[in-house]
């Protein structure tokens, strides 16, 4: 039977009250570059750990000296000896207030820390990008409007005015969706579901959707299901959905409301437009943060907030082809029972 240390994802180093290493697993020797097994030497050279300024692990946490109420070292970053960057946490066991008769440290890979700072660098560079484009109108258009009001006339001064309000909209809407990508991150989303007519709650996001766009976008909800979802949320999710096929989409955007045909304890909204469809490798990477197709633009958090909004109901998304080529997008909503 394999050592329990070794079977553990990160690497364990575990020295006694004389300060010699006990015990290391084969993800410890690995990391730290021994290819014997180090117990009985010095925990100081065994951690073959470094900072920027070349002190060692040891030397700067003192983990045998300091206060008795002591039991720990925080997580903290350094280097192994190939340069690479690891996560270090430790343990400093004792009876009491006694002297510390067990030191067990953690090393665990940096990727996961490297991942997240790369995905809250490419947060930030979204958000500053898609704040950059409104807020550069609202800004042009207010100095405008502040400098020559006298000089513009009412037909100026309303398209000035309406486009700001346009842009005040996007922004408002750019902030919403952070907001619900956090409570998604977080497992803080609220819903409050209730009864709600699903064929009602699409015929005006359809009009909606419609009043702004020139491409046809027609429904056909022969039966009207009513299911048991949050109607905001419920909106939210096929407005961003009707939306996307219009953008990134061609042809006209059919919706359909139906009952599930595989199981009709839930109604399904389908979403289909006549592009060119997502292919099939691509169909789970749509659902990630920031993803953008080719064209059209946007936060990339969309879709991302669709899969949340509708799991959270106990619902499923779905991208399929659609016949005769295009996209075909299917939510379903668990169904009211009374």
């Amino acid at each position: 039977m394999p050592d329990a240390l070794d079977a553990l994802p990160d690497g364990v180093v575990v020295a006694g009250s004389d300060g010699r290493v006990q015990r290391t697993n084969v993800v410890a020797r690995r990391m730290l570059g021994w290819t014997d097994d180090p117990a009985g030497r010095p925990l100081e050279d065994v951690l073959r750990l470094s900072d920027h300024d070349g002190g060692t692990w040891v030397a700067c946490n003192t983990p045998y000296a300091g206060l008795t109420i002591r039991t720990g070292v925080p997580e903290q970053e350094w280097l192994l000896p190939d340069g690479s960057e690891v996560l270090v946490t430790a343990r400093l066991h004792r009876e009491g207030h006694g002297p510390v008769e067990t030191v067990a440290v953690s090393l665990r890979a940096g990727r996961g820390r490297a991942r997240l700072d790369r995905e809250r660098s490419d947060l930030v560079a979204t958000v500053a990008h898609e704040l950059r484009s409104p807020l550069t109108g609202v800004r042009g258009f207010v100095h405008a409007l502040l400098n020559r009001w006298d000089k513009l006339n009412d037909e100026q001064k309303k398209l000035m005015l309406t486009t700001v309000a346009s842009d005040a909209d996007r922004l408002s809407r750019l902030i919403a969706e952070l907001l619900d990508v956090a409570r998604i991150d977080t497992g803080r989303l609220q819903v409050h579901p209730r009864p709600c007519d699903l064929a009602m709650l699409t015929e005006r996001v359809v009009a909606s959707v419609q009043h702004a766009t020139s491409r046809r976008v027609s429904l056909d909800a022969p039966r009207r299901p009513q299911v048991m979802a949050d109607p905001d949320k419920v909106t939210q999710v096929l407005t961003n959905l009707v939306e996307n096929a219009v953008r990134h989409g061609e042809g006209d955007v059919e919706v359909s409301v139906t009952l599930d045909p595989v199981d009709p304890g839930y109604a399904s909204v389908r979403v289909t437009d006549e592009g060119r469809g997502i292919p099939l490798e691509l169909r789970r990477t749509v659902f990630t943060k920031f993803w953008t197709a080719s064209s059209g633009g946007g936060s990339g958090l969309g879709l991302y907030i669709v899969n949340g909004l509708v799991r959270a109901h106990g619902g499923t998304v779905t991208i399929e082809d659609r016949p005769g080529g295009g996209a075909a997008v299917t939510v379903t909503w668990p169904v009211h029972t009374a």
